[in-house]
């Protein structure tokens, strides 16, 4: 399979053109049930396999796990400064350094599952709870010199659970990991 294809399993990320509250449902849903998706994917998954790369030189999947829960902490923090504060300028974290740290690398998934079930239920009410003024609000990124608004953030992190989900789901069914039996 191409290298993009495994970097990308469900196409980079685009910045949706118009954002309704039927696509912000969507999205929220998508971060809602990301936990239980994520649980049920990996949770009888053996060490070797939690320990093997979704694609060359990428991640393991207990990585990815791990980014998941350090990603998804960032952004709620970077939702809360965004709706406390005018503009804040959020701090990038270098993802691909956590990654190699040893809590990402060799430690038990359990933590980070237990840790994203209880925020994406924060973060879930959080979302639900914002208002059209609110989903204006934004946070600026330093490496990019812009302004983030909240609703693309809620589109993107959608798009985010369900790329690293597809990570897994793809390795799974290359490997014939068939964990449902």
């Amino acid at each position: 399979m191409d290298i993009e294809k495994l970097k990308f399993p469900i196409g980079k990320f685009v910045t949706p053109i118009l954002i309704n509250s039927v696509n912000l449902e969507h999205y929220i849903n998508d971060i809602e049930t990301f936990p239980n998706r994520l649980k049920k994917e990996v949770n009888q998954l053996s060490d070797i396999q939690l320990d093997t790369p979704y694609r060359p030189n990428g991640w393991t999947i207990r990585q990815v796990v791990h980014h998941c829960a350090d990603s998804h902490i960032n952004s709620f923090v970077r939702f809360k400064l965004a709706l406390t504060e005018t503009d804040p300028t959020i701090k990038p974290y270098f993802e691909e350094r956590w990654a190699e740290l040893s809590d990402s690398k060799t430690m038990s998934i359990e933590p980070s599952l237990i840790m994203l079930d209880g925020l994406h239920k924060r973060w879930v009410v959080l979302l639900k709870s914002l208002t059209d003024s609110d989903l204006e609000k934004s946070f600026v990124h330093p490496e990019h010199g812009k302004a983030f608004k909240l609703k693309i953030s809620i589109a993107n992190y959608a798009w985010h659970c369900n790329h690293h989900l597809a990570h897994i789901t793809l390795l799974k069914s290359s490997k014939g990991w068939n964990t449902d039996l």
